[in-house]
């Protein structure tokens, strides 16, 4: 008996050890408790769950008899497609896939009447530009819908005018078949990406991304919280070593350790899982530099900011977990309320998802200011966190 009892003192005295430990850091508790829920709070409040509507050129050919103007072309699309202009030449309206200001180009048939009347279907062609395969079927869902409001429209007015047209066409005209008559245009959906949209294509990437943060940051964070704690940055003090060589230390050492993991990830993505590599590779090379050089600043920074590596560890997952929700990898930036937008372009993740994604599966970065994105972020974060540890070297 007097053997169990002894066993059940120790026993609480180590839970009574670990509780004292948790509530001497109050931050770390926060931080596990609050942190997750104010991100899925900012999910909610950014993201409604419906996708935002698709930016629609619609090439009218010269002499088609059809409407040049805007009204007509967005009461037939609905709230899906938001008709932005009615152009002459399909170049026009391909010209704003380049740089993302037009999702869907939808060219609308030259002889439509004159094929109704021989008996034949009209083609309704639809041109998208997308590596992304939830979008790629999203569009192609629309391109339905929008041949299906087509055709209404066509046999609404045919039926209208049907009793002088059956007059007129009866001496000469042979019969149009049931299934034109039911469906006058079907639509033709065209992706014009250099690459089809695959899903292990399209997510190998952004899980590259999402791992070169991940890595950076806690290994960073974990180094330097550790010699913080430990009396490590101390002895720097003596040696003399000052705070920006320990950053410019950390750096370096990590640059080379993610640089070795992101070239082999990469060849196990084009090698095994034949993932494109359509863009220069020096190109790649600078997304994922810049990458981890701007994720090992937030991982310095939250170095700065931890009183013990439990804390370290636990800001480092809510790191992953925000990029995780706003990074584009689940949910595309461009889907969330502005405010949430701002947040999202805060992450190093979501400028690597994005260049990755376009260098690998488009050939070049469609949004080039993304570098200097990156760049900006290690910059600021990089001064953060070496005033912060200047600052504790001093005071220590």
């Amino acid at each position: 008996m007097r053997g169990a009892a002894t066993t059940v003192v120790r026993m609480l005295a180590l839970v009574g050890k670990e509780l004292v430990e948790v509530l001497r850091r109050p931050g770390a508790l926060v931080s596990l408790v609050l942190g997750p829920f104010l991100i899925l709070a900012i999910f909610g409040l950014g993201y409604n769950g419906q996708f935002r509507p698709l930016e629609t050129v619609v090439v009218v050919p010269p002499g088609a008899g059809l409407p040049t103007d805007v009204t007509p072309y967005q009461d037939l699309a609905g709230e899906s497609l938001h008709i932005s202009a009615v152009v002459p030449d399909v170049a026009t309206a391909q010209a704003g896939f380049a740089d993302g200001r037009t999702d869907v180009v939808v060219v609308a048939p030259a002889d439509s009447e004159a094929r109704l009347r021989a008996g034949q279907q009209s083609t309704i062609k639809v041109l998208v530009n997308t590596v992304d395969p939830v979008q790629a079927n999203y569009a192609g869902f629309l391109a339905a819908n929008l041949s299906n409001a087509v055709n209404q429209a066509i046999i609404a007015k045919a039926v209208a005018s049907s009793e002088g047209y059956v007059v007129a066409a009866a001496k000469d005209a042979k019969p149009v078949p049931p299934e034109v008559i039911a469906s006058p245009t079907h639509a033709e959906i065209q992706n014009q990406a250099p690459s089809q949209p695959r899903v292990l294509a399209y997510y190998g990437p952004a899980v590259l991304a999402l791992i070169l943060q991940h890595l950076a940051v806690t290994l960073v964070a974990l180094s330097l919280v550790r010699e913080r704690t430990g009396g490590v940055i101390e002895l720097f003090r003596v040696a003399p070593v000052n705070a920006w060589e320990v950053i410019a230390g950390k750096v370096l050492s990590y640059l080379l350790i993610g640089g070795g993991i992101a070239v082999a990830t990469v060849g196990l993505l084009v090698g095994v899982f034949h993932v494109p590599l359509l863009g220069d590779p020096v190109a790649l090379t600078a997304a994922l530099g810049l990458l981890l050089l701007a994720s090992l600043g937030l991982g310095l920074t939250i170095a700065v900011v931890s009183d013990s590596e439990r804390q370290a560890v636990q800001l480092s997952l809510l790191m992953l977990l925000a990029a995780v929700f706003f990074s584009g990898f689940v949910i595309a930036v461009s889907e969330f309320s502005e405010p949430v937008r701002v947040l999202a372009y805060l992450l190093p993740a979501t400028h690597g998802i994005g260049l990755s994604q376009d260098i690998m599966l488009r050939g070049a970065a469609s949004q080039p200011w993304e570098f200097l994105a990156l760049g900006a972020i290690a910059a600021v974060t990089l001064l953060i966190a070496w005033s912060g540890l200047r600052r504790g070297m001093t005071s220590a």
